[in-house]
């Protein structure tokens, strides 16, 4: 048993009241004056500051309460009870597999750490496009400083893993500029596990920081509880439905919630907050809600070195390079951001093409084994529009998102410029992770197979964890499902309160992003309610 602390278990002993699961019996029917689906980077956010302005505040998560000592460092364990649907969440083609997170604290318990503030040429985008012309650089900034406070984020200090210091050299023999990545830890053991859970309370996530400051202030806590309706009157919601699911999310018979609130926070994430209001039939004019919804597609190149890379061990990732991000226009070809993810056996597995002899090869290459990622940029221009979220028959939500030209041509390039920094870092050979592509052994050989490869779903192995829009703020109704200030145009007493928000993809990891925008929007939303200025502690 672990000697660390554990601040879930000392919460639950000092008498947090959180019902669902194995806690406390949800009760049939509750009132409060705040009820916020979810409990990720937006609701843990708008949780911490309408507790402090004194309102009371009930949170629904659809996932677990874990702690850390839960965090085992197992990804046979950390994926079924940590992700949506196993982390094997796929768009309606089966193109492309989503990794969300799925227990208190959201994606923030389950992420690699990486914390960006929102690119300037985006905000300047959204300004120009969307009418979101409070959200520039200098008016963002103090939000953003105030959630890097409150959270420990600043760049890593300590040196890069070999892992990613092979995309410093590379990139540095090819005279391509990269920098050091922010993060949100403090005391961090850099044991490399950080989408597992961190075992030892390192990861400033909702689960360690906001979410604990909320109950301790009052709030309820409902786990493995679905929210499944919004209830209207006229431009009112006048209560929230929800059902208790088990661990695994599959229904538990019988087991129901009704919330009656004042004002409704939606925080449940780029898929699930748009299903939610689908499900509901909520108002939606101009056919907007669901659409719109970016993913940062990832395309992924692999190499192998003649030396261990040990690419499971230490900050999973602390460089980054945006080069390819600033050689063309924010709506011209689609650019891409190169990070490094960390390698452990399943997701090295299911990720890599290949079955039988191929795959055991591959495996037993992984200590050598170096892999890049591209981010790349969608939603900036007329030919990235990104994707809908729909319902099947059982009201669950799936993501229709066509993988067109436009974002294959940038999946190309960003495979040729992965291929060469992998080349220039000292690789023995790189591979495409493409079902068509073979192990090239020199940068000649890579640029002009690559050229050649059909580029198309399913034979290019395309991945994301980024999911954002599908209720998009704007300044006019006609272009939004939500106004600047986060309150749905339709409906009064509702706000959505995640990166559902955003009008395109960020660019850059998007939960600082969250972070910052929700910071400004949720304590605008505890001065309208309670009329009391807040601050992000």
């Amino acid at each position: 048993m672990s000697q660390l602390p554990d601040p879930i278990l000392d919460g639950l002993a000092r008498g947090w009241r959180v019902h669902g699961g194995r806690h406390a019996a949800l009760p049939a029917q509750l009132s409060c004056d705040v009820a916020i689906v979810g409990t990720g980077a937006g609701a843990g956010i708008t949780a911490e500051l309408l507790t402090q302005a004194g309102l009371e505040v009930v949170l629904i998560e659809e996932g677990p309460l874990k702690s850390s000592r839960d965090f085992n460092q197992l990804e046979s364990e950390a994926y079924p009870s940590l992700y949506q649907e196993s982390a094997s969440r796929k768009t309606a083609d089966k193109a492309i597999n989503i990794m969300q997170g799925r227990c208190v604290g959201g994606s923030t318990t389950v992420n690699w750490t990486s914390s960006f503030r929102t690119p300037p040429p985006t905000l300047a985008y959204w300004a120009q496009h969307f009418g979101l012309a409070e959200l520039t650089e200098s008016a963002m900034a103090p939000w953003f400083a105030q959630a890097e406070r409150r959270l420990n984020i600043q760049p890593w200090q300590q040196a890069p893993n070999e892992n990613n210091d092979l995309l410093r050299v590379g990139a540095a023999k090819l005279g391509i500029e990269t920098k050091v990545i922010p993060r949100n830890v403090k005391g961090c053991w850099d044991l490399g596990s950080c989408g597992l859970g961190c075992p030892t309370n390192a990861k400033q996530s909702m689960l360690l920081t906001t979410v604990p400051a909320a109950l301790d202030k009052g709030a309820r806590l409902l786990v493995q509880t679905r929210a499944e309706r919004f209830e209207f009157d006229d431009k009112r919601v006048v209560a929230l439905e929800c059902v208790g699911v088990n661990a695994d999310g599959t229904a538990a018979p019988g087991v129901s919630t009704r919330i009656v609130a004042k004002h409704y926070v939606v925080g449940g994430g780029a898929i699930n907050s748009p299903a939610l209001l689908l499900r509901s039939q909520a108002p939606d004019p101009h056919r907007l809600l669901g659409k719109r919804t970016f993913l940062h597609p990832v395309v992924v190149m692999a190499s192998t070195f003649d030396r261990e890379v040990a690419a499971w061990r230490g900050a999973p990732q602390s460089i980054y390079c945006d080069h390819f991000l600033e050689t063309a226009p924010i709506d011209g070809p689609i650019g891409y951001k190169l990070e490094v993810p960390p390698i452990h056996p399943v997701l090295f597995a299911s990720t890599l093409p290949g079955f039988g002899l191929p795959q055991s090869k591959a495996l037993a290459d992984m200590p050598r084994t170096h892999v890049l990622l591209a981010l790349l940029r969608d939603g900036f221009n007329e030919q990235s529009v990104g994707g809908s979220v729909a319902l099947r028959s059982d009201g669950s939500p799936v993501l229709d998102y066509p993988l067109n030209d436009f974002v294959m041509d940038g999946a190309r390039r960003a495979f040729a410029s992965m291929a060469e920094i992998q080349f220039a870092a000292g690789a023995r050979s790189v591979q495409a992770v493409h079902e068509l592509a073979g192990a090239w052994t020199n940068w000649p050989q890579a640029r002009d197979a690559i050229a050649a490869l059909p580029m198309k779903p399913y034979v290019t192995r395309v991945v994301s964890a980024h999911v954002m829009g599908g209720c998009a703020m704007a300044g006019d109704e006609a272009q939004g499902v939500t106004r600047p200030d986060g309150r749905h145009w339709q409906i009064a007493n509702l706000s959505v309160h995640d990166g559902s928000l955003f009008p395109t993809s960020i660019g850059a990891n998007p939960q600082l992003s969250i972070y910052g925008l929700v910071n400004k929007l949720a304590t605008g939303l505890a001065k309208r309610l309670a009329n009391r200025d807040v601050v992000l502690a």
